[in-house]
């Protein structure tokens, strides 16, 4: 259980990076050459529970479901910069996340990330936490 959270973290963290960089170079501040190679998940260490990595590296590349968790009103920050919301809207995020069961959270995520809206930068750890402490139990 704990080796799957570390993966769904590694996961969310990796996606999110990936945006991070595709940003900077879309914005010229970097060009392709400058972004960081990629790391082969093949060269690390084995995790020892093969079935359990490669099921859920699986559901999460197909996984193209949109499932909402009445956030149908967080669709209007569509491609909006996690450090580019307001106290006021990262409370609106606040207000979702903390309204969810923590089964729920990696879920909502999933779906923001399918929707293509970004976390406030400001949220992004309360959310690691719950969903850290969740796959902790």
């Amino acid at each position: 259980m704990g080796l799957a959270l570390l993966g769904g973290i590694a996961a969310l963290t990796h996606f999110l990076r990936n945006q991070h960089y595709q940003k900077l170079v879309e914005k010229g501040e970097l060009t392709e050459e400058d972004v960081p190679a990629e790391i082969n998940p093949a060269d690390m260490e084995c995790c020892g529970q093969h079935e359990v990595c490669e099921k859920e590296s699986l559901l999460a590349a197909i996984s193209k479901q949109i499932e909402y968790y009445d956030d149908e009103e967080l669709d209007r920050f569509r491609g909006r910069e996690g450090n580019d919301y307001t106290e006021t809207e990262t409370e609106e995020f606040r207000n979702v996340l903390y309204t969810m069961r923590s089964e729920e959270v990696a879920g909502w995520v999933r779906s923001l990330q399918l929707r293509q809206v970004n976390l406030p930068d400001d949220v992004k750890d309360e959310v690691f936490l719950i969903v850290g402490e969740r796959r902790m139990n």
